[in-house]
C-alpha cells in the first residue's frame, strides 16, 4: 500500500513537472514581461545617493567651575546622547539650516510624469544656497532671490509662467493669476492677503511652466527629516551617526555639512552663553563689594585715628582669626548659591546642601558673636571693624581671580560637540538597485508564470490519465490518442467551409494515426464477441474528437483492405462530408423521411473500399427519424455488404440519438478528451447506455498532450478542433 501511494506521488510530480515544461512558454512570457517593467522602473526612476556624518557628543564640566570649585562635580550633570539627538533634529538646528539655504522654496518642473520621464525627460536640478535658489532645466536656468508671500499661499502649489521678460504666478486649484511682474528686478505688490515681495533673474527664454511652493516652517522641516535620520553608534558611545538622503547628490552633501556647522555653532553658544551670565553676574557683584570694601577700610582707619593703637589679647586674636574665617566662608557659600540659583531651584540636592552649610556657619557665627559681647567695649569694636576689612579684601581678592579665570574661558571655549566625519560627495546611488531588481523581476515573472501555468492546469481538471478511467469505470482503454500539430492547422479550415483532408491519408506517419492503428486488433477481439459489425463511435459532450476519430479509423480499416462504411448519424451539426469532399445532399435524413433510396445515399470516397452516408439536411425531428423502423432495416441491409460499419452520433449527454443508435451496434466506444472531459461526464454517459441495457464496450482517450502524466513521450504532435457543437439543428443545407 506504501509502495503505491509512492508511485502516485511521483506519477503526479512528473506530471506536474511536464506540464509546467509543455507551458514554456507562458513562463517565458511572464519573466519577459517582468523584465520589460522593471526595465521601465529603473528607466523612469531617478537614483538615490546618501551622505553620512559623525559627531562625537564629549563629558566636560562647564565654565561655572571656574566658581564653583570641587562643588561643580556634585551639581554638573551628563548629557545624554538622546538629548543631542534631539537637538539635530530640531527647529533650533534644521530651521536655521532652512533659512540659511533657502529650504524653504520647491521649485520642480510639471513635464516630470511617468511618460515624460520615459519618453523626453528634462534634466531638472535645483541648487540652494544663501542668496538665491537656482533652478535649470536642461541648458535653461533662473535664479529666486526673494521670495516673499503672505502667510495664506504659504504649503500652496503656485505655477511659475514665463512670457517674455515677464512672469505670472498662479494658483494651481483656481487657475487664477494672483501675481505678475517683469523679471531680473524685485517687485512689490499688496493684495488683500498680505504684501508680495519677489525677485526672479534669468537671461534665457522659458517656455514652460514651473511648479513653485513657499512652504511654511513645519512643512520645510517635515521635508528634510523625511530622509535624514540620528542614531547613536553602539551604546553609551557618545558618537551619533547622521544620514541625509537625496537625488541630487552635491545639495545632500551641502545640507548635512550646514546641519553639523549650526549644530557645532549652537553647541559653542550654549556653553558661552553660561560663561557669559556668569560673567554679567560678576560684573554686578564685583563694583558693590568693591565699595564695601571701602567702606570697612574708612571705618577701620577712622577708628584708628580716634583711639590711636589698642591692645589685642592674644584670646581676642584668636577670637577675631575664627570670626574671619567664619565670615569669608560665609560670603562664599553666599556666593555660590547665587551662581547655582541661576540653574537649579531650591529643591536640588546642592542647593540644600549649601543652604545647610550656610547655617550651620551661621549658627557659628552667632555663637562667636556672642563671645565677642563679653570682651571690652573698645577691643570688641576693634574687632569687628578689623573683621569687616579682612573679609571683605578676602572676598573681592577671589572674586576678581574668578573674574579673569572665566575671561580666559570664554576666550577659548570649544564646546563638547567634536565633528568627527564630515560629509562627502556620493559615488554611488543606493537606491535602485539595479543588479537586485533584475534578478528580483525574473524570480517574479517566473513565479507568476508558474502559478499561471498551474492555475491553467487547475482549469483543465478533466481527466489525464486513462487509470483514472479504468479504475473507477472498470472498463478498457482501447487507445490514447497524442495531440496532432498537423490537424489543428487543418480543422482551421472547416471555419471557411473547405473541405478537411483525412490525417490518415495525407500523413499516414502522424503518431495520432499510429495510436489508432494499435487499436485495429482491439476491435477486432471487441467484435469476435458482438451481434454484428455495426461499431458506434459517440462522446458525453462536443469537442472530444468523435467526428476525426471516426474518419481516421474509418479510413485505417479501409487501408487493410476491409469494406467500411462511415455513416454521419449527427442530423443536427455532422461535417463528415466536408472529409470526403462530398455534398450533404443525399444523406441519411433523406433516406429515413423517403425521399431517397438506400443506394443513392451511399457514396463512394477517394479511399478505395470506404463509403460514407452524409447526415443530409437537418430534420426537424431526427431522434423520431431514428426511432424508425425504417433505421433499423438500413442496417439488416448494410451490414452483410460491409466488413465494418462506423457510426459517428452526437454527443450523448445533448442529445438522446446516440442513446437509440447504440441498441444496433455491436461495439459501442465513448470519446474522452483529455484534460477536458470529466469523470463525472464519462460516469453519468456509461448510465444512460446501461439504462436502455447497452453495455460500454470501452474509451479512447484523445488528444493527450506533451509530458501528459503516464504518458509522456514528449511527442511535439497533437490535435484539437474547435467544433462548436450547436444543439439545435443547422438551418442551412451544407
Amino acid at each position: 500500500m506504501s509502495q503505491n501511494s509512492n508511485t502516485e506521488d511521483t506519477i503526479d510530480l512528473k506530471e506536474l513537472f511536464f506540464s509546467l515544461i509543455a507551458q514554456w512558454k507562458l513562463i517565458a512570457l511572464c519573466v519577459i514581461l517582468s523584465l520589460v517593467c522593471a526595465l521601465l522602473y529603473l528607466r523612469t526612476t531617478p537614483d538615490t545617493y546618501a551622505v553620512d556624518a559623525l559627531v562625537q557628543v564629549e563629558e566636560s564640566k562647564g565654565t561655572s567651575a571656574a566658581l564653583l570649585g570641587d562643588l561643580s562635580s556634585m551639581i554638573e550633570q551628563k548629557q545624554p546622547a538622546q538629548a543631542e539627538i534631539e537637538l539635530l533634529k530640531s527647529r533650533l538646528v534644521l530651521g536655521s539650516v532652512i533659512q540659511n539655504l533657502n529650504l524653504d522654496l520647491k521649485i520642480s518642473g510639471t513635464e516630470n510624469s511617468f511618460f515624460n520621464r520615459l519618453l523626453s525627460p528634462h534634466d531638472y536640478q535645483t541648487t540652494y544656497n544663501k542668496n538665491a535658489v537656482i533652478f535649470k532645466d536642461d541648458a535653461k536656468s533662473f535664479d529666486v532671490r526673494k521670495f516673499d508671500i503672505p502667510t495664506y499661499y504659504l504649503d500652496k502649489n503656485l505655477l511659475l509662467n514665463f512670457n517674455g521678460n515677464k512672469y505670472t504666478l498662479t494658483d494651481a486649484k483656481t487657475k487664477q493669476v494672483i501675481f505678475s511682474a517683469v523679471t531680473n528686478q524685485e517687485s512689490q505688490h499688496t493684495s488683500e492677503y498680505g504684501t508680495w515681495k519677489i525677485a526672479l533673474y534669468t537671461q534665457d527664454q522659458l517656455k514652460n511652466t514651473y511648479n513653485i511652493e513657499k512652504m511654511s516652517l513645519p512643512a520645510a522641516m517635515l521635508s528634510i527629516t523625511e530622509n535624514y535620520s540620528v542614531a547613536e553608534k553602539g551604546k553609551l558611545t557618545g558618537i551619533l551617526g547622521l544620514n541625509y538622503q537625496g537625488q541630487d547628490k552635491e545639495h545632500i552633501t551641502n545640507v548635512l555639512n550646514s546641519i553639523l556647522v549650526a549644530y557645532s555653532q549652537q553647541n559653542i553658544e550654549r556653553r558661552s552663553a553660561e560663561t557669559a551670565q556668569t560673567l554679567k553676574f560678576l560684573d554686578e557683584q564685583l563694583p558693590e563689594l568693591k565699595q564695601q570694601l571701602d567702606v570697612a577700610e574708612r571705618e577701620f582707619n577712622k577708628f584708628r585715628q580716634q583711639y590711636n593703637t589698642v591692645d589685642v589679647t592674644k584670646e581676642s586674636e584668636l577670637y577675631l582669626t575664627q570670626s574671619i574665617q567664619l565670615e569669608t566662608s560665609k560670603a562664599e557659600i553666599e556666593q555660590k548659591l547665587a551662581e547655582a540659583a541661576a540653574k537649579y531651584t531650591n529643591e536640588h540636592p546642592a542647593m540644600q546642601q549649601m543652604n545647610a552649610q550656610l547655617g550651620a556657619i551661621n549658627k557659628k557665627i552667632g555663637e562667636l558673636n556672642d563671645t565677642l559681647k563679653q570682651l571690652p567695649d573698645l577691643q570688641r569694636r576693634y574687632l569687628q571693624l578689623y573683621r569687616e576689612v579682612e573679609v571683605k579684601t578676602q572676598l573681592y581678592t577671589a572674586l576678581l581671580n574668578s573674574y579673569q579665570q572665566l575671561r580666559i574661558a570664554k576666550a577659548g571655549e570649544i564646546g563638547n560637540v567634536r565633528i568627527v566625519d564630515t560629509a562627502v560627495l556620493p559615488i554611488e546611488p543606493i537606491k535602485p538597485k539595479k543588479l537586485q531588481i533584475l534578478i528580483l523581476a525574473i524570480f517574479l515573472g517566473g513565479f507568476l508564470g508558474t502559478l499561471l501555468a498551474l492555475l491553467r492546469n487547475m482549469m483543465h481538471s478533466g481527466i489525464k490519465d486513462s487509470n483514472q478511467i479504468e479504475n473507477e469505470l472498470d472498463l478498457p482503454v482501447y487507445a490514447t490518442v497524442p495531440r496532432s500539430p498537423t490537424q489543428e492547422s487543418r480543422i482551421k479550415l472547416l471555419k471557411k467551409k473547405k473541405s478537411i483532408p483525412i490525417l490518415a491519408i495525407k500523413n499516414g506517419d502522424d503518431i495520432a494515426i499510429e495510436s489508432l492503428r494499435s487499436m485495429r486488433t482491439a476491435i477486432h477481439f471487441a467484435l469476435n464477441n458482438a451481434k454484428n459489425n455495426i461499431i458506434m463511435i459517440s462522446g458525453p459532450a462536443p469537442e472530444v474528437g468523435k467526428s476525426f476519430i471516426s474518419t481516421n479509423l474509418a479510413a485505417i480499416l479501409a487501408q487493410s483492405n476491409k469494406r467500411v462504411l462511415i455513416i454521419d448519424a449527427d442530423m443536427r451539426r455532422g461535417y463528415l462530408h466536408k472529409y470526403f469532399n462530398h455534398d450533404n445532399l443525399p444523406g441519411l435524413a433523406e433516406y429515413l423521411n423517403t425521399q431517397q433510396t438506400l443506394d443513392s445515399i451511399i457514396k463512394p470516397t477517394e479511399i478505395p473500399h470506404l463509403d460514407v452516408i452524409t447526415r443530409g439536411k437537418s430534420p426537424v425531428n431526427p431522434s423520431e427519424l431514428l426511432s424508425s423502423a425504417k433505421f433499423a432495416a438500413m442496417f439488416e441491409q448494410l451490414s452483410p455488404m460491409y466488413d465494418h460499419i462506423i457510426i459517428d452520433t452526437p454527443p450523448v449527454l445533448a442529445v438522446t440519438d446516440g442513446i437509440i443508435i447504440s441498441q444496433y451496434a455491436g461495439v459501442n466506444l465513448v470519446i474522452a478528451r483529455y484534460a477536458k472531459s470529466q469523470m463525472k461526464e464519462l460516469e453519468l454517459t456509461v448510465n444512460r447506455f446501461e439504462q436502455v441495457g447497452v453495455k460500454v464496450n470501452g474509451f479512447i482517450l484523445n488528444d493527450i498532450q506533451r509530458g501528459s502524466g503516464g504518458y509522456g513521450y514528449g511527442y511535439g504532435y497533437g490535435y484539437g478542433y474547435n467544433y462548436a457543437y450547436g444543439y439545435k439543428a443547422s438551418k442551412n443545407n451544407d
